[in-house]
C-alpha cells in the first residue's frame, strides 16, 4: 500500500428511501448483514418490523413523554443482573464476607453501565447490533470462536435459569414438584412467553417490568423483615476495602465480576435498542436516543443495584459466621420440614438459593421463604426470554442466519435442561446448587470476547464518526478489560493448582484450551488497538497484520487518499456498509485533489464526481 492520507469523505445528501431499496439488492449479491436485512422480517429478532415510534417534540429540554417511548431496553437488559446466577452470588457474597464486598458490588454494576452504554452507543450510531458487527470485522475463524462462546455463555445462563425456576417450584409446592419434574416444567414454561410475544412489543416490555417488580417487592420484604443495620451497609458501598477477608471471600470476588457483568448481555442490549424507529439521518436524533437510552440504563441498573443490595444484606445480617449446627437448631425448632438439608456440624454453612429460602422460612418464618421462591420464580422466567434474544441477536449477527423465536427456545432448553436434569435426577440439591457457581466461573471466561470488541467498535472513527469513544471512555473500559482477563488467568491457575488432578488428558485439554483463549485475547486486543488508532495505523502495521486484520477493517471503513494529477476526479466505489454514523460514505479508495470543492452522489451511488 503506497503512501498517503487518511480521511473522511465530507457529508453529503442522499436519498434513503432508494438507498435502502439499494442497500438491500447489494446486501442480497454481497450476503452481508445490515439493518436493512435480507431475511424474511418475521423472523428477525425484537420485532425489527414493528419500531417504536418516538415522540416528536421539539424542545431542547429533557421530556419524560421521549424518556417513556425510549424505556424498555434497559429494563430488559437490567435482567441479567438480577438472575438466579446474581441471587447466588449475592447471597454467597453476604454469607461470606459480610457487606465487606458491597463495594465491589455496586463497582461491578457501575462498570457494566459503562460497557452496556458503549454496546447501546453501537446499536443506535450504526444500526448493526454488535454480532452483526463481529461479522462484517473479524476473518472467518475468530468470528466462529466468538460465536461458540457467547452461545456457552447464553447456555450456561440459560441452565442457571433452568436451577432457578426448579428450585423455586420446589419450595411453592413443599416437595411436591421433585427437582427433576421441576427442570422438565421449565423446558415448556418458556413457549407461554412465544403467547405473549404475540401481544406487541410494549406490553411485552411491560411484563418484564412486572416481573422486575415482583423481585424488588419479594427481595424488599425480606429486607424489611430481617432489619440489617443501615449504617454497616452504607460503610460496605463506600470503603473499597475488604478487612480481615480469608481465601473465600477472595475468590467470592472473583464470582462477583463473573456473575453482574454477563458477556452476552452486550449482544442483547445492542440489538434491543435498534427496536425504536430513530432517524439515524439526523445527528441531532441520534444523539437524543443516545442520551435517553443512557438515563433509562442508568435507572434500571440503579434498581437493580438495589435488589442486589437487598439480598447482600439479608444474609449478610441473618447468615454470617453461621454453623449448620445453628441453623438446623432453629429450623427444628419451627418445625420446618427442610430442616435435613442442613447436616449437625459445626461447620459454616455452604448457602446456595435452595438453602437461603429454607434458613429465611426457619428464622423469619414460613412466608418469608414463600416470597422469596416467588422471587427467584420471577427471576428465572424474567431471564429466559432475554437470553432467547441474545441467542437471536447472535446467531442472525455471527452466522447470518435467523431461527423463529419458537426454535431458539428449543435449541437452548434442549442444551441446558439435558445436563441439568441429569443432574436433578440423579443427585442431590447440593449439587445442583453448586452448578450455579461453575457456571458464573464459565461465563466470566467469556467476558473478554464481548468487552473487547465492543470498546473496539466504538473507539473506531470510521465506524462511530462524531460519536466514537472519548479518550476516559477508552481508559476505563480498557482497564475493565485487562482487569477481566487478569482474573480470569488467576482464576483458571487457582483451579488447575488446587484440583491437582492426575489426569494428563484433562490437564493437556485445559493447557491447549489456555493457550487458544489467550491467543484470541491477544488478537482481539491487537484489533481494538489498531480499532483506536484508525486505518493509518492498521496499514502501517507488519504484514502479517495488515493481511489479517486490516483487510477487514481498513477497507471497510477507510478512504485512502494519495495525491492525484491536477484537474483529476474523485472515484468513489460504494462498499454497501451503507453511511456510518456522520453520513460519510465508506469506500475502498478514493483518489483526492488537494482541493476539495462540492460535489453531488447520484442515486445508484456508482460514481461521486469533484
Amino acid at each position: 500500500m503506497s503512501t498517503g492520507q487518511y480521511i473522511l469523505l465530507p457529508t453529503m445528501e442522499y436519498n434513503e428511501e432508494e438507498d435502502n431499496i439499494e442497500n438491500t439488492k447489494r446486501s442480497s449479491k454481497e450476503n452481508l448483514p445490515s439493518e436493512h436485512t435480507t431475511l424474511s422480517p418475521s423472523n428477525e429478532a425484537y420485532y425489527a418490523d414493528n419500531r417504536v415510534l418516538i415522540p416528536d417534540i421539539d424542545t431542547d429540554r429533557f421530556s419524560w413523554t421521549k424518556l417513556w417511548a425510549f424505556t424498555g431496553p434497559g429494563f430488559l437488559m437490567s435482567i441479567a443482573y438480577l438472575d438466579p446466577g446474581n441471587v447466588q452470588s449475592d447471597l454467597q457474597s453476604g454469607t461470606i464476607a459480610k457487606y465487606k464486598l458491597l463495594w465491589l458490588l455496586m463497582s461491578a454494576t457501575i462498570l457494566g453501565l459503562v460497557m452496556q452504554r458503549l454496546a447501546a452507543r453501537l446499536g443506535v450510531v450504526t444500526g448493526l447490533h454488535l454480532a452483526e458487527m463481529c461479522y462484517r470485522q473479524y476473518r472467518t475463524v475468530p468470528r466462529i470462536f466468538l460465536w461458540l462462546m457467547i452461545e456457552v455463555a447464553i447456555i450456561g445462563s440459560d441452565m442457571q435459569e433452568v436451577i432457578g425456576t426448579a428450585i423455586a417450584l420446589y419450595l411453592l409446592s413443599n416437595k411436591l414438584i421433585p427437582l427433576w419434574l421441576g427442570v422438565l416444567i421449565t423446558a415448556i414454561d418458556t413457549f407461554s412467553f412465544l403467547l405473549l410475544d404475540r401481544y406487541g412489543l410494549r406490553k411485552l416490555e411491560l411484563f418484564f417490568g412486572f416481573l422486575i417488580t415482583v423481585m424488588a417487592v419479594s427481595f424488599g420484604y425480606e429486607f424489611l423483615v430481617v432489619k440489617p443495620e443501615a449504617s454497616q451497609i452504607l460503610k460496605g458501598l463506600v470503603i473499597p476495602w475488604c478487612e480481615d477477608c480469608d481465601y473465600r471471600a477472595l475468590l467470592q470476588a472473583v464470582g462477583i465480576i463473573g456473575a453482574v457483568i454477563m458477556p452476552h448481555n452486550l449482544y442483547l442490549h445492542s440489538g434491543l435498542v435498534k427496536s425504536r424507529d430513530i432517524d439515524r439521518t439526523k445527528p441531532s436524533k441520534v444523539r437524543e436516543a443516545n442520551l435517553y437510552y443512557f438515563v433509562e440504563s442508568t435507572i434500571a441498573l440503579a434498581v437493580s443495584l438495589v435488589i442486589n443490595v437487598f439480598i447482600v444484606a439479608v444474609f449478610a445480617h441473618g447468615m454470617y459466621n453461621k454453623t449448620n449446627q445453628d441453623v438446623k437448631e432453629v429450623c427444628e425448632i419451627n418445625h420446618n420440614q427442610h430442616s435435613d438439608i442442613f447436616p449437625n456440624n459445626t461447620d459454616l454453612v455452604d448457602v446456595d438459593i435452595f438453602k437461603g429460602g429454607v434458613f429465611l422460612g426457619c428464622q423469619f418464618g414460613i412466608l418469608a421463604m414463600y416470597i422469596w421462591a416467588i422471587g427467584i420464580l420471577a427471576a428465572g422466567q424474567s431471564s429466559t426470554m432475554t437470553g432467547c434474544y441474545a441467542g437471536q441477536f447472535c446467531m442472525e449477527g455471527f452466522l447470518n442466519l435467523t431461527w423463529t423465536r419458537w426454535k431458539r427456545v428449543l435449541f437452548t432448553r434442549a442444551v441446558a435442561i439435558v445436563p441439568t436434569f441429569f443432574v436433578a435426577f440423579y443427585n442431590n440439591m447440593a449439587d445442583l446448587s453448586g452448578m450455579n457457581d461453575m457456571l458464573n466461573a464459565i461465563m466470566s471466561l467469556q467476558l473478554p470476547f464481548a468487552t473487547i470488541p465492543t470498546i473496539a467498535f466504538t473507539s473506531n472513527p470510521h465506524i462511530m464518526g462524531e460519536f466514537v469513544n472519548g479518550w476516559l471512555n477508552k481508559l476505563i473500559s480498557i482497564l475493565l478489560s485487562l482487569l477481566v482477563i487478569g482474573i480470569n488467568v488467576f482464576f483458571v491457575v487457582d483451579s488447575v493448582l488446587r484440583s491437582m488432578t492426575d489426569n494428563y488428558i484433562l490437564l493437556i485439554g485445559l493447557g491447549l484450551y489456555s493457550i487458544i483463549y489467550l491467543s484470541m485475547c491477544l488478537y482481539l486486543m491487537l484489533h481494538m488497538i489498531m480499532s483506536m488508532g484508525g486505518c493509518k495505523n492498521i496499514a502501517n502495521s507488519s504484514p502479517v497484520v495488515s493481511s489479517e486484520v486490516s483487510d477487514k477493517v481498513g477497507r471497510q471503513n477507510c478512504v485512502h487518499v494519495e495525491e492525484p494529477t491536477t484537474n483529476s476526479e474523485l472515484s468513489v466505489k460504494y462498499f454497501g456498509n451503507k453511511f456510518s454514523s456522520n453520513f460519510q460514505l465508506e469506500t475502498d479508495t478514493a483518489f483526492l485533489s488537494r482541493h476539495v470543492p462540492k460535489y453531488t452522489v447520484n442515486n445508484e451511488f456508482d460514481n461521486a464526481k469533484l
